[in-house]
């Protein structure tokens, strides 16, 4: 937790200026009332075009609206909060930690603010701060279920494992019917290979929110783990059927359309994948893979490249973009990608991949 405050002061950190003392003969001049009253109803009109324009789902001309009401009102913290809204909502998690930073410094006791901050903070791969965020919303909030679910989450990446599995108790303390509590338990047991423990939690948790995508998803894992291919691809249809937009279930379907050599269904999963994730690097190596088996090398040198440039410190990219280039006879290209994978395995002391690097070169 002392961590956690360092790091959180760090990003909230002011710096104030002295005052200055007034100078006794040159009083300041008051401004105007009519300024006043213009830049105030300049400011409310801007304020009513933006919520028009986020309502039409115009984030962009929204977002340029806001900007211009920040200007006019510099002390404003609900006009930064917006900003970082719209930010979010646009993907760029950069400028929308930017933006919430801003309107902290402004109201540093709002835990909204903070939970905003922790959520931008945790979807632009800063874990450690956004698990700080979070905690400080808590501390003004303790009762507040969604951040006790961020820092869940933000802590399952780092594997803290413990420390989800209590943010995970303090969310069913307020909300016992709460889906998302259940999805970090089982997160935790499954990434720690408990993998009897989670089954059984995993049904309890099925039982009591059948239609809970996720959760069917989770279960579907734990029996393929346990060699269940039958039950364990059932659930994972239901999941499908729950949720078609989520890009982990059609990656799951892949892979056990992969390891029955259904080597069609198999592409179309990884395809689906890619369409609803497109920055997924496990639908593109899955795709690569079975393009791979069938020898269409062509299209693996497409997929791989791609993959490359998605994940350009990913050693295996390079090394089975290598190799599908030395397949089609282009190996000068090959050498070259193939050097890289190898310099890449070396940083990561990665005997194995270093070996097979070199049998390939040879």
């Amino acid at each position: 937790m002392k961590r956690c405050s360092t790091i959180i002061y760090s990003l909230l950190c002011l710096s104030f200026l002295t005052a200055l003392p007034k100078p006794v003969q040159a009083q300041p001049t008051a401004p105007s009332l009519h300024s006043q009253r213009r830049n105030n109803e300049q400011l409310e009109e801007l304020l009513r075009q933006g919520e028009k324009y986020y309502k039409a789902g115009d984030y962009l001309r929204a977002l340029q609206i806001y900007q211009q009401a920040a200007y006019l009102d510099q002390k404003n913290a609900k006009i930064y909060s917006g900003i970082g809204y719209l930010y979010a909502r646009q993907g760029n998690y950069g400028e929308a930690v930017k933006a919430f930073q801003q309107a902290l410094a402004i109201d540093p006791n709002n835990d909204e603010f903070y939970y905003a901050l922790g959520y931008s903070l945790a979807n632009n791969g800063d874990n450690i701060n956004a698990a700080a965020a979070y905690y400080y919303a808590i501390q003004l909030n303790p009762r507040s279920t969604k951040s006790y679910l961020g820092l869940g989450v933000v802590l399952l990446r780092q594997e803290d494992y413990v420390g989800a599995t209590d943010a995970y108790r303090r969310v069913l303390a307020l909300d016992p019917n709460n889906p998302e509590a259940f999805n970090i338990m089982a997160s935790a047991l499954l990434q720690q290979e408990k993998t009897d423990e989670a089954l059984q939690y995993l049904q309890n948790a099925v039982s009591r929110f059948p239609r809970n995508s996720e959760l069917n998803l989770k279960l579907a894992i734990a029996l393929l783990q346990k060699g269940d291919l039958e039950n364990g691809f059932a659930y994972l249809k239901k999941a499908e059927q729950l949720d078609p937009s989520n890009a982990n279930t059609q990656i799951k379907i892949g892979q056990i359309l992969e390891q029955q050599q259904n080597w069609e269904g198999a592409t179309k999963a990884y395809q689906r994948a890619s369409f609803l994730d497109p920055k997924s690097s496990d639908a593109l190596f899955g795709r690569g893979r079975v393009q791979l088996v069938n020898k269409d090398y062509l299209g693996a040198i497409v997929t791989y490249r791609d993959l490359t440039e998605l994940s350009p410190n990913n050693p295996e990219a390079f090394y089975y973009l290598g190799l599908s280039l030395t397949e089609r006879g282009r190996k000068a290209e090959a050498k070259k990608h193939l050097k890289k994978a190898r310099r890449l395995f070396e940083a990561a002391n990665n005997q194995e991949g270093i070996e097979k690097v070199d049998a390939l070169l040879k």
